[in-house]
């Protein structure tokens, strides 16, 4: 039988103890390590996601849903001496409420077997804790830049009799049926001055406008550089070697994401075996050794209800995505709404010592969804016919 030593440990040291008097109580235990843990886990996630910064996000600390204000614009007139003002004869500006509903829990965990952890020669925990924090980022703009393509496909959700706002944009890139016009940098090149018209025209501000396309895409406008005169020849060779030479087309910074939505995949999409489509397959060479995370299909992700769990906004189904390949919008194109931010949770106490380990989770509790679909531009490719609305 094994012996245990009934020593004293009060006067021991203890990793992971924050001070050598800490007490043995389940809390104090894992003060250190909780804060070691959330710091990997939000450095991880601050690190993937772009989308948090490039739309309007707000914290909610009561309740299940907030409102966003959508305020259209207004007009001036003569005033008629003798007259009293009591607002614009055409009751302008037209108000509406967008809400957005907080979804269900997203988590991220793993268990860590203790055994593990004391043979490793590496700090496991630290890595772990990163990867969950990548994966939260993922789900996040994902989603975000779901409702966005949504948004693109909208009128705008206030008018008046004579006075209707502008909604959303979609832009071909190319004039034909052909998905392959997606990684033509030339095509790509226009549909960002046709969008930066539009956005113009639609009287979207231009500060904030961001474009997020997938990686071949911006490699094929770095490509094209030396010829287009996106980059400065004088730094040319510097930006095509970091690989961040396109900073930006007609006022739009651009953004490579592979979360973002293409041809009903996350990110890129590569030739099929067989049977393919030039409406909606590309002929990009798979390279080889891809896993699972690359090239992944678009999950469905609609409303539920009832006591069923997951998202409370409709950010669609991958047929809904079929020949999307780019988004170009401005920060009020979406709003996002957290009520709970990314945050780290440790099991300790009897639980570990039941288990043997613990369990580090990851969570977070947001919904997001478009506010202007004037601010919202989707470029598609492969059908001259516009990707229909859903909602």
């Amino acid at each position: 039988m094994a012996q245990q030593s009934s020593t004293n440990p009060s006067s021991q040291t203890f990793l992971g103890r924050i001070g050598n008097n800490a007490s043995q109580d389940a809390t104090n235990n894992r003060d250190l390590y909780l804060k070691l843990f959330s710091g990997e886990m939000f450095t991880g996630f601050q690190r993937e996601t772009i989308a948090r910064d490039l739309v309007m996000k707000r914290t909610l600390t009561n309740g299940k849903s907030l409102q966003f204000i959508y305020t259209g614009r207004t007009s001036a007139e003569y005033h008629t001496p003798g007259n009293s003002i009591l607002g614009n004869s055409d009751k302008t500006p037209p108000v509406a409420e967008k809400t957005i509903t907080v979804d269900d829990l997203l988590i991220s965990s793993a268990f860590v077997y203790e055994l593990d952890e004391t043979l490793a020669h590496y700090e496991l925990r630290g890595e772990i804790s990163k990867k969950i924090g990548y994966a939260l980022a993922q789900k996040y703009d994902r989603l975000i830049f779901r409702a966005i393509a949504k948004g693109a496909r909208q009128a705008s959700p206030v008018s008046l009799s004579n006075f209707v706002e502008p909604g959303g944009t979609q832009i071909q890139v190319g004039a034909g049926s052909n998905a392959d016009d997606a990684l033509d940098s030339a095509k790509l090149v226009t549909a960002f001055y046709d969008a930066a018209a539009a956005l113009d025209e639609k009287g979207v501000s231009d500060d904030g406008r961001v474009a997020v396309l997938n990686p071949r895409q911006y490699y094929a406008l770095i490509q094209e550089a030396g010829s287009n005169g996106l980059i400065n020849r004088d730094v040319q060779g510097t930006a095509l070697q970091s690989g961040n030479g396109v900073i930006e087309i007609a006022g739009i910074k651009i953004y490579k994401s592979m979360n973002a939505p293409f041809f009903s995949k996350y990110g890129t999409k590569y030739a099929p075996s067989s049977g393919a489509s030039a409406a909606t397959d590309l002929d990009t060479v798979d390279p080889g050794n891809t896993g699972s995370f690359v090239s992944e299909s678009i999950e469905t992700a609609t409303t539920v209800t009832g006591n069923n769990y997951g998202p409370r906004q409709n950010y669609g189904a991958a047929s809904n995505f079929a020949n999307t390949c780019g988004l170009i919008f401005q920060r009020e194109a979406a709003g996002v709404v957290e009520t709970i931010g990314p945050q780290v949770q440790v099991t300790s106490g009897d639980v570990s010592v039941v288990y043997q380990g613990d369990v580090i989770l990851g969570r977070l509790a947001m919904g997001a969804d478009y506010v202007n679909p004037a601010a919202c531009v989707e470029l598609f490719a492969g059908t001259t016919t516009k990707p229909a609305a859903f909602s």
